[in-house]
């Protein structure tokens, strides 16, 4: 890897962090407002959104200049088209969270439901896959992303229990059916998000070991050494 390859590659490292970084507040400020029942939060998180796809315009274009000008090899061009991929994702889960900020504004304008809805969980459990997924690509670690893929089942499990507690809300309250199925959309968006972040660490897999896990995790995650 010649000198200035290292430093286009390393800037794109910082590029995809910063990018990480936006949008893991997001999903924070967005699942704080349907908590704290705050529209002016939400209203927050849909504007970040322009500056979540002004960096993934930045990004793409800075990873398409280095395919052009280096013509990588090897691992350094698996690094950055895991990078594009995951930048791709990295917006995706920036527009959920416009998606869950646009439900708290919704549910703003209702009276208060007394089911306890365990947000709090999902949205810590879904941040550390994000984060985790993140910190796997820049210290090339795959343990690290084979464990955030195996905790997406965690968040699969609360967003079936999200589910049966909306359903029985649904049953007791046949009356807040419209804002009951907007919680329960916030939860599936957060289910989501945690499914992105399971992308992302299957790309890091793919960059590092080439092995593309994708429909397969499960029987590599069996199979792999720990």
């Amino acid at each position: 890897m010649t000198v200035h390859l290292l430093k286009e590659i390393e800037k794109l490292k910082e590029l995809i962090i910063a990018e990480g970084t936006v949008v893991e507040e997001s999903v924070t400020m967005a699942v704080s407002s349907i908590e704290r029942r705050d529209a002016g939060l939400a209203q927050e998180v849909i504007k970040m959104d322009e500056e979540i796809d002004q960096l993934e315009v930045n990004l793409e274009e800075e990873g398409l200049k280095i395919l052009a000008l280096h013509q990588p090899v090897a691992i350094d061009l698996r690094f950055i088209v895991a990078v594009l991929k995951i930048n791709n994702d990295l917006e995706r889960i920036g527009d959920l969270s416009v998606n869950i900020a646009e439900r708290a504004i919704f549910l703003t304008t209702k009276p208060p439901l007394d089911i306890p809805f365990d947000f709090k969980t999902m949205t810590a459990n879904a941040r550390m896959m994000l984060k985790h997924s993140l910190d796997a690509l820049v210290k090339l670690d795959t343990q690290m992303a084979k464990d955030v893929c195996a905790s997406d089942d965690i968040v699969d499990e609360i967003n079936r229990n999200m589910y049966n507690q909306v359903s029985e809300g649904i049953r007791k309250h046949p009356d807040r059916l419209e804002c009951l199925i907007h919680f329960l959309l916030v939860s599936r968006h957060l289910e989501r998000i945690a499914d992105l972040a399971t992308n992302i660490a299957e790309d890091v897999i793919y960059m590092i070991d080439g092995q593309i896990v994708r429909h397969k995790v499960e029987d590599y995650l069996a199979t792999s050494p720990h």
